[in-house]
């Protein structure tokens, strides 16, 4: 049975467990990738997805007025991410877990290498596409990650960060730009 988003949701808000269950299936990785992409840290990433579907699920009755199941669900995830980070920060813990345990969670922003040589540069890209993006302000930083990573709409952005749509667009003209000049001055590329 493939029922449709709103379907779902709308079961879900009427108490099925099993519409809840289906959403947190199709969601489950989104809400993960995202919260990796800020705090880089796969215990805190799963931190951010079991308290996503906790907050979701007690906020329930309020899906019935949401337009945008994903912009909703990605928001509180949003949040609470932030919310971590601060306090990590805030703590002066800033260590991440290791970039070597199997199973590591990759951006998918290239294809599938076959030889060791481009294996190697591919993860070296990877690296730095990922400090690139870390010196964006966190909207310029989240709009591309959502847009270009998660295949976001630019209105659903808008609706996440309740803006126009035009500041979205400007946001991710302006972090495309300033992660294509950090990258050729990075990668020896010129200016």
């Amino acid at each position: 049975m493939n029922e449709t988003i709103p379907e779902l949701v709308d079961r879900f808000v009427q108490g099925d467990q099993a519409a809840f269950a289906v959403l947190l299936e199709r969601f489950r990785r989104k809400v993960y990738s995202l919260a990796y992409q800020v705090l880089r840290n796969h215990l805190d990433a799963d931190e951010v997805v079991q308290e996503t579907f906790v907050r979701i699920y007690k906020r329930r009755k309020e899906l019935a007025n949401v337009k945008y199941f994903s912009t909703f669900l990605l928001r509180i995830a949003m949040n609470y991410s932030i919310d971590l980070l601060r306090k990590r920060k805030g703590h002066s813990q800033m260590a991440q877990d290791s970039s070597s345990l199997p199973g590591e969670v990759q951006l998918q922003l290239s294809r599938k290498v076959s030889t060791p040589s481009e294996d190697y540069a591919n993860k070296a890209l990877m690296e730095e596409i990922q400090r690139a993006l870390e010196t964006l302000p966190p909207k310029q930083k989240l709009t591309a990650i959502l847009h270009d990573i998660e295949g976001y709409s630019k209105p659903e952005i808008a609706e996440f960060f309740k803006c126009p749509e035009a500041t979205v667009r400007s946001n991710l003209h302006i972090a495309r730009n300033k992660l294509r000049k950090i990258l050729r001055r990075r990668l020896g590329k010129g200016k």
